[in-house]
């Protein structure tokens, strides 16, 4: 196609986009908690297509923290830096990672629509692949070593230390490296310890990794090769799942299931349970359906793609359900439709405010497919004896978005620091933000 007729294309897609577009018709807020608002799906020819353009943020400008809070850059001038890892010592690693070059060229209005969406939001452009390490010397709050821990990787995602081995997760396979405390540059050449779905298609290619409290299981999530399905079941095979890998043999095991495209993982400590969040389903209109955050059991299955929030059953998918499927369990709490929640950090350690004391830090990269946006936020999931309490989630860092609807930033992963701060990673401004408690108050 020339490039007159792709940008004749796009016009023309742009128009009919804008006529059928559906705006939200309730708050947010209403499909938040543990039972949230499910209204009656919004089916279009074209899904609802609302990108924030990045541009990324202007000199002096920053998020915007929560009372009694401040913000700072931690680091500038990364590239797309999408997950952090703080290691004992206090050293910060974050894995500046994109999309694996795509192989499969299959033509589509779909597949085009999805790269330009890609673009516009900035991500379109090629991976680091490289992890690099942060270090602040003189505890100022300000990165002021910055070495490139480990490059020529394949769009690395989550990392996990586990005694001398740093493990990481490549979008195809799990590696271990050899680790030395203090260790600014890692040369010896990773070992492979278990292969991770990939392929051509690998619609969903961000992998994170979590240790078990002994030191024995990794759990590694797999989003789906689709939206709902639609390229068939054969694609999803193994994946839309928390594997549970075994860190000295390699042997893998499906931990649970039907969870659409999952993120980040964390432990309740009191409880010692995974808790996982998950970015559910598109084009069903802009109230559907709510991201979630959820424990995740051995054996447990979540719907995708039959169904979503249990039994609501998505009449899209044509695939039979396969025999002997567990029946679907309802999410712990949603966390809005389409807020696309990524980072998750458990409150441990954690030096902010009281009211920060117990529960899930939640970094949201945001929507594309709903009107009004939503997500584009850092929130705070309160907890009371081990699972989330019923209030609303607490805002903790905002103004990611401009007023005219532009992303100057778009947050990704989340970690306490070793002095209690919150590390939010921010793959459109380039920056990894420190958030702490405002002194000045």
């Amino acid at each position: 196609m020339s490039r007159r007729a792709s940008a004749l294309l796009a016009v023309l897609l742009a128009i009919g986009l804008a006529a059928c577009a559906d705006w939200a018709s309730v708050p947010l807020s209403a499909g938040t908690g543990p039972n949230p608002a499910l209204p009656p799906p919004a089916q279009r020819w074209f899904p609802t297509v609302n990108i924030a353009p990045a541009v990324g943020w202007m000199p002096g400008a920053v998020p915007q923290p929560a009372p009694g809070l401040r913000v700072n850059a931690f680091a500038r001038d990364l590239d797309h830096p999408r997950w952090l890892l703080v290691l004992p010592n206090g050293d910060v690693l974050v894995a500046e990672s994109n999309a694996p070059a795509r192989t499969d060229r299959s033509a589509g209005i779909r597949q085009w629509l999805s790269g330009l969406v890609m673009k516009i939001a900035g991500a379109g452009v090629p991976s680091a692949n490289r992890i690099t390490l942060l270090r602040d010397t003189d505890h100022d709050g300000v990165a002021d070593l910055r070495t490139v821990l480990l490059e020529g990787l394949n769009s690395p995602f989550g990392m996990a230390l586990v005694e001398d081995q740093l493990y990481v997760a490549n979008t195809d396979a799990v590696l271990r490296f050899p680790y030395v405390t203090g260790q600014t540059r890692i040369e010896l050449p990773g070992v492979k310890l278990a292969d991770l779905p990939a392929g051509p298609i690998n619609h969903h290619w961000t992998k994170n990794l979590i240790v078990d409290p002994a030191g024995e299981q990794l759990y590694v999530t797999v989003g789906s090769n689709s939206n709902v399905a639609e390229r068939g079941m054969a694609l999803e095979e193994q994946r839309a799942a928390i594997w549970a890998i075994d860190r000295r043999s390699g042997r893998h095991r499906i931990f649970a299931s039907g969870l659409r495209n999952p993120n980040g993982l964390a432990w309740e400590p009191q409880t010692r349970t995974l808790w996982t969040v998950v970015n559910e389903r598109d084009e069903l209109g802009s109230d559907l359906v709510p991201d979630y955050l959820t424990s995740v059991r051995e054996g447990d299955s979540f719907g995708w793609p039959h169904t979503y929030f249990g039994s609501h059953v998505d009449v899209r998918v044509t695939s039979p359900r396969p025999a002997g499927q567990a029946v679907a369990r309802v999410p712990d709490y949603a966390l809005g439709a389409h807020t696309a929640p990524l980072g998750l950090a458990w409150s441990a350690h954690s030096t902010l405010l009281p009211r920060f004391g117990q529960g899930m830090f939640i970094g949201q990269h945001g929507s594309w497919n709903r009107r009004p946006h939503s997500g584009y936020n850092v929130v705070f999931v309160p907890f009371e004896a081990g699972r989330p309490s019923s209030a609303p989630p607490l805002e903790v860092l905002t103004g990611f978005l401009t007023d005219g609807g532009r992303a100057q930033g778009r947050p990704v992963g989340v970690a306490i620091d070793a002095r209690g701060a919150l590390l939010v990673a921010d793959d459109v401004g380039n920056v990894i933000w420190r958030v702490s408690p405002d002194e000045r108050r």
